[in-house]
């Protein structure tokens, strides 16, 4: 009887932050209230917590009512009855205080704006939500393809269609809104726009919408869409060039001394994502999933910056990591957002992405000249007829 006592006292001395911890692993639920287009709509969470070998807590969120497909957290802590977790695969946070009886986490979840209220209650074998099956994943092209455009329609874009320029995958179809042949031309190409040399001024101001349907049954890989791009940039606008090494201005990707602050995924089969996201006051995060360094730099490039950027890492895997930073007024208008939106003089603002890139990445982003690959346009014309 005096170990049982003992034991008990024991207990009762653990401090609140280790009960919970104990106590907070399971499945707990709540409804996210939105606003869209069509009007504020609730989305069902799920999130089930657990504990790892090394006693560390981890999260995965099910989003049931959009793709229920599994989101893991990349971390999950609690300190005290504060629970913290952060999903960088969708720039997201959810902060939360547990209740006394553990039953229940009123909090709120952000995604690059201001925070939404998502209270979690702890679902019980009743309660609990069904999770619908994940849908199968697309059925993708072959990896050794050669695609073209089986058949393309391209037209000026609607003038008072006042949206960004980007493209997009519908099934099988690719679709590019308000874009240039100079936009088309370093997407194809994996260049910026100063690495474009010659060519009429319609290149870079006249806009185009184009649909167009590979020959290749499936949905195309990244690098299978600048392919066809490639060959529709030939075919319907005659386009002939040739390539040289110039300096120009740019900016250079290196390691600092200390080394990266991230790590490779260690998930082959993981799809690459690279996103920014524009939050309240005027910061904005760029959240990278199984990306080369390569790409990475494209995609700076290509939506923020105004100068090529080289990749000098000498990195050669896949990457994850999360950075926040301020943007100046010209990224943010690169980058299709308001100008006006610049958060630099919020005290609690993050850096700008130089130094953002130096604390959070170990990284070196930098202005500098260096030689680079540049396409001098020979020909090109006008969209031939649909």
């Amino acid at each position: 009887m005096q170990k049982l006592l003992l034991s008990m006292f024991a207990l009762s001395a653990l401090p609140g932050s280790a009960l919970l911890a104990q106590n907070i692993a399971g499945t707990w639920q709540g409804a996210l209230r939105v606003t869209g287009p069509n009007g504020s709509m609730e989305l069902r969470l799920v999130v089930k917590i657990a504990r790892s070998d090394d006693e560390s807590l981890k999260a995965t969120l099910y989003s049931i009512d959009q793709n229920p497909s599994p989101i893991n957290a990349n971390s999950c802590t609690l300190k005290g009855s504060s629970l913290k977790i952060s999903i960088s695969q969708l720039n997201g946070t959810y902060e939360g205080t547990v209740s006394p009886d553990g039953n229940s986490i009123p909090g709120t979840f952000s995604q690059g704006g201001s925070p939404i209220p998502l209270n979690l209650t702890r679902a019980t074998a009743e309660t609990a939500w069904t999770i619908p099956d994940p849908p199968p994943p697309p059925r993708q092209m072959p990896k050794d393809a050669d695609p073209a455009f089986v058949v393309a329609t391209i037209k000026p874009s609607n003038p008072t269609n006042q949206g960004g320029q980007g493209y997009g995958i519908r099934g099988q179809d690719v679709t590019t809104t308000n874009t240039t042949v100079s936009w088309l031309l370093t997407l194809a190409y994996n260049m910026h726009a100063n690495q474009v040399v010659g060519g009429p001024g319609w290149i870079g101001s006249e806009k185009y919408d184009v649909l167009g349907r590979p020959d290749t049954p499936g949905q195309p890989s990244r690098d299978q869409l600048k392919i066809m791009f490639k060959k529709l940039l030939a075919d319907r606008f005659q386009l002939k060039f040739h390539m040289e090494k110039r300096e120009l201005a740019a900016y250079t990707i290196t390691v600092l001394k200390t080394g990266p602050k991230f790590s490779a995924n260690p998930d082959p089969n993981s799809g690459l994502g690279i996103g920014f996201g524009l939050a309240a006051g005027g910061g904005m995060s760029l959240t990278v999933r199984s990306a080369p360094f390569d790409s990475i730099a494209n995609a700076l490039q290509g939506n923020l910056l105004d100068k090529p950027v080289v990749n000098l890492t000498g990195l050669t895997g896949k990457y994850d990591f999360s950075v926040k930073f301020t943007p100046d007024v010209s990224q943010l208008a690169n980058a299709g957002a308001n100008p006006n939106a610049v958060g630099a003089t919020d005290p609690d603002a993050p850096p700008d992405i130089f130094t953002a890139f130096q604390q959070q990445l170990g990284l070196k982003l930098e202005s500098t000249k260096t030689a680079v690959d540049v396409m001098v346009i020979e020909k090109i014309e006008k969209p031939s007829e649909n």
